[in-house]
């Protein structure tokens, strides 16, 4: 549990509990709970400014991005990148209340907005509600744009190597991007709608500047779940291609091999037949008749590729 102070220009980490008490609305109050301690949602309980159904929203375990705004305040859940997760793939969620002079937050899984925007508050750059909005939507943008980014420059060096003949991209890598696309943009389509609804919102607290770069960032996740939408699609065509050359390449391995069983039955008829150890074989002891027999199946089975070549029966790469 941590506290920060807004006022006179300057910006300082307080103790939880004084910060706490304070409730001058001349000044900024950014209180951030830890959701996995039990002292955390002790002190929601006694705050009776607090609505019950903000604090269960606060509380809640599984959330969806949303905005809502109750009487003069605004509830808003963002979903962004996990601190300590190396590939991102994991989106934890910041549950914020906002309200005139006062603003808090809980999360139960570390996210790495929280310290972004701690260095931002610390920094004297936010000033009231509205700039902690906007500064922990920004930090998601700029935690899912590389994230996006990677998963489209993936898919464009597969398709790459889809072109080239010979190389095929493994369809693993190509549904572990499809459903990180699916999975990012599950959270991400809503995150724009609850930014949005916040910037037309009515709130007293939020002026013109706020309200912009609040549609700022709802355009920015707009895009974001945009390509994301173009991703999943890039990738289930891709899937599908994989799917069809293995598929073909099954065929036509399949039919060489019925070809190569059909020209060798016939010889191998002949060749047993002549092998039996039995009296009365023909030419059995003339000195040409190996070679004979060996011209005879090389003569047929030239024969019969030339007529599956003429029928177009041999696959061709």
């Amino acid at each position: 549990m941590r506290a920060f102070v807004y006022q006179e220009g300057k910006a300082a980490e307080l103790p939880f509990a004084e910060a706490a008490t304070r409730t001058g609305l001349d000044e900024l109050i950014w209180l951030h709970l830890d959701g996995t301690k039990p002292a955390s949602a002790d002190w929601l309980a006694n705050l009776s400014a607090l609505p019950d159904y903000v604090q269960s929203a606060l509380l809640a375990k599984e959330t969806r991005p949303r905005g809502e705004v109750l009487g003069g305040g605004a509830l808003l859940n963002l979903r962004g990148g996990r601190a300590d997760d190396e590939d991102g793939s994991d989106l934890v969620s910041v549950r914020i209340w906002a309200e005139k002079g006062r603003c808090v937050t809980l999360s139960y899984r570390n996210p790495r907005a929280v310290e972004e925007v701690v260095d931002q508050f610390l920094g004297g750059e936010i000033r009231d509600p509205g700039d902690l909005l906007i500064a922990f939507a920004n930090s998601n943008c700029d935690f899912l744009d590389p994230q996006v980014g990677a998963i489209a420059d993936a898919l464009d060096q597969y398709e790459s190597e889809l072109s080239k003949a010979g190389r095929m991209p493994a369809r693993r890598a190509v549904s572990r991007l499809r459903a990180n696309a699916i999975h990012y943009r599950r959270f991400i389509a809503p995150q724009r709608q609850a930014l949005e609804k916040l910037a037309y919102s009515a709130l007293s607290w939020l002026d013109d500047d706020d309200r912009a770069h609040l549609r700022d960032a709802s355009d920015r996740t707009a895009r974001i779940a945009e390509e994301l939408e173009a991703a999943r699609e890039r990738a289930a065509l891709l899937h599908e291609e994989l799917t069809d050359l293995r598929t073909e390449q099954m065929d036509s391995r399949a039919l060489l091999i019925s070809i190569v069983a059909l020209v060798f039955l016939p010889l191998t008829f002949f060749t047993g037949l002549l092998g039996m150890n039995v009296r009365g074989i023909p030419y059995a002891e003339e000195p040409w008749a190996f070679w004979g027999v060996v011209g005879f199946c090389v003569i047929t089975g030239l024969m019969m590729i030339a007529y599956f070549a003429y029928k177009h029966w041999i696959p061709r790469s």
